[in-house]
């Protein structure tokens, strides 16, 4: 009976599995990095999938305890104020099992299981992942020191509030044991939760529905995507500087470390994390300024402490480089689909047609014709986006009424508590089920979406198609772990199935049996879990009426407000920029199409010499596709005489691989001081070989 509960898990952890695949690069990423993330997001989905199952068992449970069956017949309910209240019948018994019902041992098990794995995870093992990622040391003792350093300050904070806890307890006169103190550590967990979900949730009620109402203009949609574009292309230009002024640091200390040096080993493991392109183009800029303008010539040997720093600016420039080419070659795409939808819809004979046209397969083309796509982008998505819009914005308002009424025992407000009332009262376990488990899935989404739209937390990106780094898995790991605890007691207060919420004496789900409660501090048992929610509707009207992005307007940051002059001018900007990488692509398949016309043989004895030295630095036979300049600001790229193949229908992952140039994974050539940099020495760049770095710790 318990197939409901083993397609749970299932379901969870394909979905994880499937997001890990398509967000991650796991032949890249470390194994460590994998199954971490793997764990946290599938105990996260799978928390959200099983509380509606523990619901409904908790709803028959107390069917049983109040309804005992008597000789065929039913009594009346024991506690007459409870929500389950039914009608005696003679010979009917009305509690029968839900569909997947499992024995009563299996949920606190599992609901232990689950959750100090994951709190585990969020709060000790990821962290040290992420400081060990961003720490500059060259040895696995010293990525761990940095880590235990990082946290240790990270830490201390929250065991100088749990010692002010405990010292405030202990004058109550309150005695402690082990099963308080879990107790406690879970509730101020999901305190903190809390405290950051109401935020979202103020945010995201409001945003959610808006976003995609605005959606449903072509219009609207492809002017704020050119004002992103205009954004992005500065967030571009600032992390390609920042990362030319890294590798002049770089190149300096290079020069200054001799090869027999006890410090040589440690600039050559930072030389392995910089892409050869780059490596090239410090080179040249290092030439044509003349050693770096006197500030690169100084002989003075750096210590291993400047070597660390240097290290870690690198690898954290490198990030944020890589975040930023994923971000823009993204939004490229979208906004060049975006022209093609505006163009489509004054066309006559309602076929799609796409400007730069992506190649499909014969699966794609056959149930998917650009008839088909004309409908859809043109005709039915328009208002497909906004009935979502209509039903997420009543699940919005229905959630903001239910948090600010939630508490209120008699009469029952909370529309949530309402209608699981109405649903059991007459036992209708399936809309307890799929009530619930759309209302977490919403209730998901807001504070998901959330997080990875505000742009102070963009740093941490999810970017599609393999490009999200391993600080942004480990990132999102940590926030579901985090986040999602704290939104399912929530919920269960909103249905009232919490009775140090409403007060009554109920049974409770096995969830929150485990989570425990914070009763030991009546000022957030009392006060904080219950009347704090009701901050939510100030941060909605906020958004609402746009208060947080005129604000940070007026500070300098720029929002996308219409009729703002910044604005307009941004717009135009985008637009510019747009048109300059249409062209770019124009360019690049007139150069195409003038190498098809011409004979093969002239191709292959044009292109040989040239391309020997980038196949001799891949290792293989493969023919470079090196549409690198055409989603980059950089010098002006002749295509009529690139020895390469240009492919303009390339995936985003070869576009941004390109971009980052061929990783040296193995020994750096040098001859002689101060050549780490010689591009122009064949024997150095011939050990520049091998495969991309795999993860954090192949350099050590």
């Amino acid at each position: 009976m318990a197939y409901l509960l083993v397609f749970a898990i299932a379901l969870a952890l394909f979905l994880a599995a499937l997001s890990l695949y398509r967000y991650g690069n796991i032949q890249r990423q470390h194994p460590i990095v994998t199954l971490s993330v793997l764990t946290a997001w599938c105990f996260s989905f799978l928390i959200v999938f099983t509380i509606p199952l523990d619901v409904t068992s908790t709803v028959y449970r107390q069917c049983l305890q109040e309804q005992p069956v008597v000789n065929g017949a039913t009594t009346e309910p024991q506690n007459p104020n409870s929500s389950l209240q039914v009608s005696s019948t003679v010979g009917h018994a009305r509690c029968e099992k839900p569909w997947g019902m499992v024995p009563e041992y299996v949920f606190p098990n599992l609901w232990r299981i689950i959750y100090w794995t994951s709190q585990f995870l969020t709060w000790i093992i990821m962290p040290l992942m992420q400081s060990y990622l961003k720490a500059g040391d060259f040895t696995i003792k010293g990525k761990l020191k940095s880590a235990l350093i990082d946290n240790a300050i990270y830490y201390g904070s929250y065991l100088f509030i749990c010692g002010i806890l405990l010292i405030y307890i202990a004058f109550k006169g309150v005695s402690l044991d082990w099963q308080k103190l879990k107790a406690i550590a879970s509730s101020a967990s999901n305190t903190w939760g809390l405290f950051l979900l109401v935020l979202l949730f103020g945010y995201a009620l409001v945003e959610v529905p808006r976003s995609l109402w605005n959606n449903s203009k072509p219009g609207f949609t492809l002017q704020h995507a050119y004002f992103k574009a205009a954004k992005l292309n500065t967030d571009k230009a600032e992390a390609e500087e920042n990362v030319d002024d890294v590798l002049e640091s770089l190149q300096a200390a290079s020069r200054a470390v001799p090869n027999n040096h006890e410090l040589r080993p440690y600039v050559e493991t930072i030389l392995r994390k910089v892409p050869t392109e780059l490596l090239e183009k410090a080179s040249r800029n290092y030439t044509r300024n003349g050693g770096g303008g006197g500030s690169g010539t100084s002989t003075i040997i750096p210590s291993e402490k400047a070597l660390i720093r240097i290290h870690k600016q690198v690898i954290k420039s490198l990030q944020t480089l890589q975040r930023t080419e994923a971000l823009w070659s993204v939004q490229v795409g979208k906004v060049l689909h975006l022209e093609d939808v505006s163009k489509n819809l004054t066309s006559m004979d309602r076929r799609f047609k796409s400007e730069f046209p992506k190649p499909r397969g014969r699966l794609s083309r056959m149930f998917y014709s650009p008839t088909i796509d004309w409908y859809w982008q043109c005709l039915l998505k328009p208002p497909y986006l906004k009935g979502l819009a209509v039903i997420t914005g009543t699940l919005s308002l229905m959630v903001v009424w239910s948090e600010m009424t939630f508490f209120n025992r008699e009469p029952v407000l909370s529309i949530f508590a309402n209608v699981l009332k109405i649903a059991t009262s007459h036992y209708d376990f399936f809309t307890i089920e799929v009530f619930s488990m759309a209302t977490l899935c919403y209730l998901c989404y807001c504070a998901y979406s959330t997080v990875f739209r505000i742009k102070f937390l963009n740093l941490y990106y999810l970017a599609p198609h393999h490009q999200t780094n391993e600080h942004s898995l480990i990132f999102s790991g940590m926030l579901l772990c985090r986040l999602t605890p704290p939104m399912c007691l929530n919920f269960l207060g909103l249905i009232h199935m919490d009775s140090h919420i409403i007060k009554e004496r109920i049974m409770e789900t096995y969830y929150t049996r485990i989570m425990g409660h914070m009763d030991v501090l009546g000022i957030i048992s009392d006060g904080f879990n219950i009347y704090f929610p009701m901050v939510m509707l100030a941060i909605c009207l906020a958004t609402w009426f746009s208060l947080g992005s005129r604000a940070l307007s007026a500070l300098g940051f720029q929002q996308f407000l219409q009729n703002e002059v910044i604005a307009i001018e941004l717009v135009q900007e985008g637009k510019d920029l747009i048109a300059r990488e249409k062209r770019r692509r124009i360019r690049a398949e007139e150069s195409l199409a003038r190498k098809r016309d011409l004979p093969r043989d002239n191709i292959l004895n044009s292109s040989s010499a040239a391309t020997s030295k980038y196949r001799s630095l891949r290792g293989d036979t493969t023919v470079l596709t090196p549409a690198d300049g055409l989603l980059r600001d950089a010098e002006p790229f002749d295509y009529s005489t690139t020895s390469r193949d240009i492919d303009i229908t390339r995936s985003l992952s070869q576009e941004i691989n390109e971009r980052f140039g061929i990783s040296t994974q193995v020994q750096v050539g040098f001859k002689g001081t101060g050549n780490s940099f010689d591009s122009d020495n064949d024997d150095s760049n011939e050990n520049r070989i091998g495969p991309p770095p795999r993860g954090i710790f192949d350099d050590v």
